[in-house]
């Protein structure tokens, strides 16, 4: 995993009690729903929630691209990457 990789891993399983989640086993491929994660869409939307706190930009639930921003762990970072305020 890169930094923000890593970086948003622990901030989803912090936030979301996934205490039974170990970090290194985790990947940028690694998808959010279903196997891997597991999460449901209450929690993306408490990510996109804690996101927009964290990087200081809206995940809209209307946007056409949610399906691949969250469907891996990567692809959520490179989003976050490509549209965070720095």
């Amino acid at each position: 995993m890169n930094e923000l990789e890593r970086e948003l891993a622990t901030l989803i399983v912090r936030e979301l009690n996934l205490e039974d989640i170990d970090l290194d086993s985790l990947s940028g491929t690694t998808p959010l729903y279903g196997e891997g994660l597991g999460l449901d869409s209450i929690d993306i939307l408490e990510i996109a929630l804690l996101i927009s706190k964290k990087y200081g930009f809206e995940l809209r639930s209307d946007n056409p691209d949610n399906q691949k921003i969250f469907a891996t762990l990567g692809a959520l970072a490179a989003y976050v990457a490509a549209n965070r305020v720095r």
